[in-house]
């Protein structure tokens, strides 16, 4: 009876250690922080036109498994912004191509789809920052992983963004995704 009683304490003490260790696992962005800070983010303004974006992907470990650079033509008709993107890739490889359709909701939030992008990413606007949120099919090697997406955007002037993005798996990030973007002249 004390050896089952023993185990059973080393056991729970092992899982609230191991639970206390992934908590430094998580990052949390409160977007409410952002909503008095300028400049405010306009995602239809900013992404009407064409932006050119330079990115890394980065795994637990920190090492860079992805660089590239994208090239994003953005359109609105109506309530709806259209982003058709093009990736070249200096490490790693991804997909090549994208097309996102983002419509604008009556509440001020935003639905977005693109054909690799599981449902809907939800968009909501706070001021300064921006965030969309999605699950999303990732294939790695030969293996495919459903993943969420915590997608940031925080904008620094009109014309230059930055993104981050945080890949969660069983709600551990698992990588962590760094791109800037600047708006272009036509």
């Amino acid at each position: 009876m004390i050896k089952n009683m023993m185990k059973l304490c080393l056991g729970v003490g092992f899982a609230a250690l191991t639970m206390a260790g992934l908590s430094g696992c998580s990052v949390s962005v409160d977007g409410e922080d952002y909503q008095s800070v300028s400049p405010t983010f306009d995602i239809e303004q900013f992404f009407d036109g064409n932006v050119k974006a330079w990115g890394i992907v980065q795994n637990r470990s920190g090492e860079v498994v992805q660089r590239f650079v994208v090239n994003i033509d953005g359109s609105i008709e109506g309530d709806t912004l259209t982003l058709d993107e093009t990736f070249e890739y200096g490490v790693g490889e991804g997909p090549k191509s994208r097309t996102w359709t983002i419509v604008k909701q009556s509440d001020g939030s935003f639905i977005g789809k693109a054909s690799d992008i599981d449902g809907p990413a939800k968009g909501t606007s706070y001021g300064n920052a921006f965030n969309f949120h999605y699950e999303m099919d990732l294939p790695i090697d030969d293996t495919t992983y459903s993943v969420t997406f915590d997608d940031w955007f925080w904008a620094f002037d009109d014309t230059t963004m930055m993104n981050r993005s945080y890949i969660r798996k069983f709600g551990i990030v698992m990588a962590e995704v760094t791109i800037f973007m600047q708006k272009q002249s036509d």
